[in-house]
């Protein structure tokens, strides 16, 4: 794969993970005394098991505003126009539909509530393949031709390294709902790049610490030789390392590969407590690789990138036991009837939350900026997301910009404030586990702060 060279950075940099506040809580099976990972007997003997309780926390739901929205003092001969590069194809398609719901609902709700500036907002739909295919460029190019304000999206680290120079550098915000590779927190991206989804600092470090609570005190990983996994990875092994424990075997693989035999081999030759899996949808042919040279699914701790139901591609109980991770809140019921309105064929809602509140922080914006050009939405961002009276909604919050307030935009991925690189600097890690359909459910919440 080739990426964009990353180049001189943002003045404000990503501070420490605040560990005390993010880990704190962090137990297998939801325990209040987080067990040692030295100590613990070895879990290649008799297979990681954390039973835990589901969790029901998190953020509030969305309310709707009281009144009606009074029309906005400013109109605008722009619409706003915003574009979503998604994936509908490559190794992260199975993410597509629940980010291109909440980009839906989105701009459903922002227009049922009058729009942005007197006019309706138009939203635009491209694939954004992976990064075997150029089909990011491609459909970038083609949003960029349209007069697009904003897109949103990648949703690969990989395929956004690709296209972030050619969107900023057009004067165009691009705001990813599930980027989460480090990288971006220093890119020179004009003031352009913004994203919803915590940086993997954070992700890797609840993760890490997970397994250790779980008794690994070795841990295998199979990991993605792309921005996204090998970032990820890094954060995984420091967490690990930090309680007590050893990565035992680090594999790489690339994209587009088909084969994975070796690098199983060599992580299950180390004999490692537990395994991480940071790949994409590559996980459908490595577990059953691993499982079948008895692995139990136990042993087995997942990532955002290949969270998904699998019901349909293995017999039952393949993963039965497993977890894993997903950055964000869990998805609240409401929330959920609402997405399926949008779209009925959802079966996962993994950055859904996410997209939405890409859509309504970028409506927000542009209502404070009294704009819809692109440079003058990103200076409004920050704004929109701290300090001000606290609202969920986009009904609600443009009300109160309108009467004059500022506000404080806090959505359905959770709290939302913004640091000067556009980065999250708090956010919620969900954990999951699979249930014997090879689909997951949740067990608890981390929340940490960046």
């Amino acid at each position: 794969m080739t990426s964009v060279p990353q180049v001189a950075p943002r003045i404000a940099k990503l501070t420490a993970l605040s560990i005390g506040v993010a880990l704190l809580a962090t137990a297998c099976g939801g325990s209040s005394n987080t067990p040692s990972a030295t100590g613990s007997a070895s879990a290649q003997a008799a297979g990681i098991a954390c039973p835990a309780p589901s969790a029901t926390g998190g953020a509030t739901s969305s309310a709707s505003a009281e009144g009606s929205v009074p029309a906005s003092s400013t109109t605008t001969d722009t619409p706003l126009k915003i574009g979503s590069l998604l994936p509908t194809t490559g190794s992260l398609a199975f993410l597509g539909p629940p980010e291109i719901a909440g980009v839906n609902l989105g701009i459903k709700e922002v227009n049922d509530a009058g729009g942005v500036l007197g006019k309706p907002v138009q939203v635009i739909h491209r694939d954004s393949g992976d990064t075997k295919t150029d089909i990011a460029t491609q459909s970038t190019t083609a949003l960029l031709g349209q007069g697009v304000s904003a897109i949103i999206g990648a949703a690969s680290s990989g395929v956004s390294k690709t296209v972030i120079n050619q969107i900023t550098g057009a004067g165009v915000i691009q705001f990813s709902p599930a980027n989460t590779s480090p990288d971006f927190t220093s890119w020179d991206d004009k003031g352009l790049y913004w994203r919803t989804a915590p940086s993997d600092v954070l992700q890797g470090k609840v993760l890490g610490n997970y397994m250790a609570t779980c008794g690994a005190q070795t841990v295998g990983m199979i990991v993605l030789n792309d921005a996204y996994g090998t970032g990820l990875a890094k954060n995984v092994k420091s967490a690990v390392e930090a309680a007590g424990g050893k990565v035992v075997a680090e594999e790489l693989f690339n994209e587009g590969d088909s084969q994975f035999s070796s690098q199983v081999d060599k992580v299950l030759a180390a004999k490692p407590d537990a395994i991480a899996l940071i790949t994409f949808d590559q996980a459908k042919s490595i577990v059953p690789l691993m499982t079948g040279k008895g692995i139990k699914p136990t042993q087995i701790f997942m990532v955002d990138g290949n969270m998904s139901d699998y019901s349909k591609d293995f017999k039952a109980g393949t993963l039965k036991g497993a977890q894993g991770t997903i950055p964000g809140t869990f998805a609240k019921d409401d929330f959920k009837k609402k997405l399926l309105a949008i779209d009925p064929a959802l079966k996962d809602y993994s950055y859904a939350g996410e997209s939405y509140d890409a859509v309504n922080l970028i409506a927000l914006a542009s209502e404070a900026a009294k704009s819809t050009k692109g440079a003058d939405i990103a200076k409004q961002l920050k704004a929109v997301s701290e300090g001000g009276e606290k609202c969920n909604n986009f009904a609600s919050c443009v009300t109160l910009l309108r009467n004059g307030k500022d506000i404080d935009y806090d959505g359905q991925s959770g709290p939302v404030s913004f640091s000067d690189a556009g980065d999250p600097t708090e956010a919620y890690i969900g954990i999951y586990e699979y249930q014997d359909d090879n689909s997951y459910k949740p067990v608890k919440e981390e929340f940490g702060k960046l």
